[in-house]
């Protein structure tokens, strides 16, 4: 423990971020932001802190009932574009709860959620785009997987009328496409735990989440989706980073 507050300070002295810090030392950010604040009041007296009992509760039991039968809940009935939860998201929704004060790191609540024996464990057409006319007339660069279907003639017409360019991946490298690794997330959190009546209503599930994907292009639980998904395709494929097909192992 000493150890780690001191990589923690040494990584803030050298102008790292929260963020960064907490992934070197593999802590939560909210650790590694007590640390700092504890050194620039005490100094380097935070490397060896005196417990006193611990820090006091922040949510009541009926507080952490609360936790754990929203936890429980599908998050569409509570108007989330979801099928499941993630950490980040659970957190995230109890900050916005109306007419609850819901303060909880996302390590306390992966612990409480241990604590009463939940875990979120994943479960094993074509649409119409909504996207208005393009007003410029820009070209759009659509890539696409060998798949014999995508070179169809009707396609090929329809593509040049209108500007559409047709971009194909190399044979046996569907993983170079991008929208590769969107697909994982969203099975994850729309089509995985799901029991969808009917396709129109899965297509309305699908299209509210991707509403939400595109308002959070940048949310932590997407980026790590895209990164698991990118490197699951490339293991699959036995591709190594930037390079060729892994070498065999000796």
């Amino acid at each position: 423990m000493r150890y780690r507050r001191a990589m923690m300070l040494l990584a803030s002295a050298g102008g790292n971020r929260v963020p960064v810090i907490a992934q070197l030392v593999q802590a939560d950010e909210d650790t590694v932001r007590d640390v700092i604040h504890r050194f620039n009041e005490i100094g380097l007296a935070c490397l060896d802190p005196r417990w006193a009992g611990g820090r006091p509760r922040l949510l009541s039991p009926d507080d952490e009932d609360f936790v754990v039968a929203t936890a429980t809940t599908r998050p569409a009935k509570l108007g989330q574009p979801f099928t499941r939860w993630s950490i980040r998201k659970l957190v995230a929704y109890l900050r916005r709860v109306h007419g609850r004060l819901i303060r909880i790191g996302r390590e306390a609540l992966r612990c409480l959620l241990l604590r009463r024996g939940i875990t979120f464990q994943r479960t094993k057409t074509w649409k119409e785009s909504p996207d208005p006319a393009r007003p410029d007339g820009a070209p759009i660069y659509v890539i696409l997987d060998n798949l014999s279907a995508h070179k169809g003639d009707k396609i090929r017409r329809w593509a040049r009328k209108n500007r559409v360019k047709l971009c194909f991946t190399p044979t046996y490298a569907s993983w170079a496409n991008p929208i590769e690794a969107h697909f994982g997330p969203l099975r994850q959190f729309t089509l995985a735990n799901s029991h969808h009546p009917n396709h129109t209503v899965q297509t309305q599930a699908l299209h509210r989440y991707l509403r939400w994907r595109n308002a959070h292009a940048r949310h932590p639980d997407v980026l790590a989706a895209q990164h698991r998904e990118r490197a699951r395709i490339r293991s699959e494929k036995g591709i190594r980073w930037g390079g060729g097909p892994l070498a065999p192992a000796a």
